[in-house]
């Protein structure tokens, strides 16, 4: 599996635990860091292909 699908499945794991316990309002930011980065790793490795 590649690494931006990777992180793209860790960033959805992080941001649904962020929604479902209100105490790591934390892990929705982190989550939606992790996708924009993996994102951008998509289309920067897309790109080059």
């Amino acid at each position: 599996m590649p690494l931006w699908l990777t992180l793209i499945v860790v960033g959805v794991i992080l941001a649904l635990i962020g929604v479902f316990v209100p105490a790591a309002q934390f892990l929705i930011w982190l989550g939606i860091v992790i996708l924009v980065v993996s994102i951008i790793m998509s289309v920067i490795t897309g790109r080059r292909v």
